[in-house]
């Protein structure tokens, strides 16, 4: 399996893992609103990491051909990400706006703790 979809593999895990505990959260707490809206994030934040993951396959095989490389989805990851915000923003006493910022940014803190995993657990193998 290509380096690129174990670790992708692995993202989805965390991303996974995150998404239970806001379910978790959002019906155990006295904050589901706070929940909810990081669950929204989370989604929206796995969405927008999926398509870059589909997309820079794509561009990578086009340039490996020497075939025409297209974009990288920005426009399509920016629309999501306003979604979430215009949801949260539509309904404020059910979704927090904070929440699903945060969420929408956790597609990166997830590649900066994988990073981190895989230096601390590979650094006396060969690379």
């Amino acid at each position: 399996m290509p380096e690129s979809k174990e670790i992708f593999i692995r993202h989805v895990k965390y991303f996974l893992f995150l998404s239970a505990l806001s379910v978790l959260g959002w019906g155990l707490t006295p904050y589901p609103e706070w929940f909810l809206g990081y669950l929204i994030g989370i989604i929206i934040s796995f969405y927008n990491h999926w398509l870059l993951y589909r997309k820079v396959g794509k561009f990578t095989e086009a340039v490996a051909t020497g075939g025409r490389a297209y974009s990288l989805g920005t426009l399509s990851r920016m629309a999501a990400a306003i979604l979430g915000v215009v949801v949260a923003v539509r309904f404020p006493e059910h979704v927090n706006l904070y929440s699903v910022i945060v969420g929408i940014m956790t597609s990166y803190i997830v590649i900066i703790i994988d990073s981190f995993v895989i230096l601390f657990t590979s650094s006396g193998e060969e690379r």
